[in-house]
């Protein structure tokens, strides 16, 4: 068993546009209460009512999405020229559709993560690790975490933490089980930086090369609750 403490959680309002930190949040069957909570649907001929991502457009890194109130309100999406639209704003799809160059809709549903309602769950010794690695700054935003933990468990344990993994923190568990959980294998996202301005292709190389192409782990909340930033945490098998 190892043990440590949460230090950092991240909510990501609409899927592929920057996020926000909070303090605390609510986990439930939805994963992360509000993550992933919207989407923008590609409405291009040969993609239309796919999820846009920043697969194939990384200019959606350029918007972000908070909440201004509780998760069950619409969320706030900041521009890159500053402007904010309520994601109720009857001109939000068609300033997104100027901005980004891709004509879309919005969608309104809980459990849009890649791996359905899901938690991912990252470690800062192996966030620091890879960092050392690569001999230069590794932001954690990248990797687009939900809850990041400072644990005794050496630099990248998680990578081999399978069906069976329990994490506990406070009254809330979360277990990795379900379809598609355990070590997270990561795409492409990763090596743009968080603002989608510059790619950094080795830093996905170096992950396939030397960590199979993990970073993280998928979990699922099988006990609710509400998490705090610095609430003690344990992970057992």
């Amino acid at each position: 068993m190892y043990s440590g403490s949460v230090v950092r959680l991240d909510r990501w309002p609409v899927k592929s546009l920057r996020g926000e930190r909070v303090d605390a949040a609510r986990f439930d069957e939805r994963g992360m209460a509000g993550d992933r909570a919207h989407a923008l649907v590609d409405l291009r001929e040969k993609r239309a009512g796919r999820v846009l991502t920043v697969r194939q457009n990384q200019e959606l890194l350029s918007w972000r999405a908070t909440y201004p109130g509780p998760v069950e309100e619409p969320p706030v999406l900041h521009g890159p020229d500053g402007a904010e639209w309520s994601w109720s704003d009857p001109g939000l799809p068609a300033a997104l559709t100027e901005s980004l160059g891709v004509p879309l809709e919005l969608r309104a549903a809980d459990g849009q993560q890649d791996r359905g309602p899901s938690v991912l769950v990252t470690t800062e010794a192996s966030r620091a690790a890879l960092e050392e690695e690569l001999g230069g700054p590794v932001e954690l935003d990248r990797f687009r975490p939900n809850v990041h933990l400072a644990l005794d468990a050496p630099a990248f344990a998680e990578q081999d933490w399978g069906e069976g993994t329990v994490l506990t923190i406070g009254d809330v568990v979360l277990e990795a089980v379900g379809d598609r959980a355990g070590p997270c294998i990561r795409c492409a996202v990763p090596s743009w930086d968080p603002e989608g301005r510059e790619r950094w292709p080795k830093l996905q190389t170096w992950l396939i090369e030397q960590h199979d192409n993990k970073f993280g782990l998928i979990m699922r909340a099988t006990r609710p609750g509400t998490v705090h930033v610095g609430d003690p945490a344990s992970v057992r098998f």
